[in-house]
């Protein structure tokens, strides 16, 4: 029979992309969400339970009636300057909620977690690329939630055996190749998605934050990780943990970071349109370079990106967006709009 795993934010973006891999691979995926930011939409592959990280009998109902094997955890709010101005909001969702979730699982008998975690544990980098064995100093509370509940997990798994495998992700972007699922946020704050919008039409400019950087074009540079080579990694964890191994905290990216005006270009390049820019100001807080060390990740779980160069990450988020944006143009004519 094929294992289940409760993926907690299965309708959102990464973990909808997380559901598709591991019914792919033979796992049975139930999407536990709130929906407050995920789609009910986008769940196709396995059972939909909607509830709260937060709310210990509808979890503990979820991992009894589904007889769950596994949790993929990714419920969490993840708006980085939210976090600065509402952190409560933030500690009270990604901490007590989380914190709830352990609880459950432990009461449930499960004895294996995936973590959606995430380079923000880091702060600001020492040295590039970044690895493993990088101090841990966050700047913002939405990193410091994740690192509280990475430490959770070490003394989780002291007291009750609880083995997890911690996966600390730079920049997600790109959607689905087959076109099924892809990102949409509301506030939409990722680089990629904007410059698309941007380039559509569907809103003025975008934004450059800073172009004064110590890197070669003045703006700041991240390592872009595609959305489905996330998902690749999540369920190679999993298969690891099942097979016994020992817990583990590894990055994922891959290793070549692009700048803003990288990003640009090449969003320029895909779909054949100008992307408006307006430069402003640094934005408190954003460091010069986000790159990940992922040689690890390599070796523990034999994982190597397969669609994470740039123009394969433009180009399928390019064919979502711009479906999407054909859709509700659609919509808005068949309502008289």
């Amino acid at each position: 029979m094929a294992a289940k795993v409760l993926v907690t934010g299965g309708a959102g973006y990464i973990g909808s992309h997380a559901c598709k891999a591991l019914a792919a691979s033979g796992y049975t995926p139930v999407a536990y969400d709130n929906l407050v930011h995920g789609h009910r939409s986008i769940v196709r592959w396995g059972p939909f339970v909607e509830g709260d990280v937060g709310d210990r009998e509808k979890l503990e109902f979820a991992l009894r009636a589904h007889r769950v094997d596994a949790v993929m955890h990714f419920a969490g709010y993840a708006y980085v300057g939210e976090s600065m101005s509402d952190p409560g909001r933030y500690f009270r969702n990604n901490v007590a909620g989380s914190l709830t979730l352990l609880d459950a699982i432990h009461r449930a008998g499960v004895r294996h977690i995936v973590f959606s975690s995430t380079c923000a544990t880091y702060g600001m980098p020492e040295s590039v690329p970044i690895r493993e064995d990088h101090p841990q100093r966050p700047v913002s509370p939405y990193g410091e939630s994740k690192l509280f509940f990475e430490r959770a997990l070490h003394w989780y798994e002291i007291a009750h055996g609880l083995q997890s495998a911690v996966l600390r992700y730079f920049n997600a972007a790109g959607a689905d190749p087959e076109g099924e699922i892809g990102e949409y946020h509301d506030p939409e704050t990722h680089l990629i998605p904007i410059a698309i919008h941007a380039a559509l039409g569907d809103r003025v400019c975008l934004e450059i934050f800073g172009t004064d950087y110590s890197t070669p074009d003045g703006t700041a540079v991240r390592d872009y990780i595609h959305v489905t080579d996330l998902a690749d990694a999540h369920v190679r964890a999993l298969d690891r943990l099942l097979r016994g191994a020992a817990s583990i905290a590894v990055n994922l990216g891959t290793g070549r970071g692009h700048s803003v005006r990288e990003v640009v270009a090449a969003v320029e390049r895909v779909s054949g349109r100008n992307v408006p820019v307006r430069v402003a100001a640094r934005r408190a807080g954003d460091p010069p370079q986000l790159v990940a060390d992922a040689n690890r990740a390599r070796a523990l779980l034999d994982w190597k990106p397969g669609y994470s160069d740039l123009d394969t990450i433009v180009a399928t988020a390019w064919r979502w967006q711009r479906a999407r944006a054909g859709a509700r143009a659609a919509t808005r004519v068949a309502a008289g709009a």
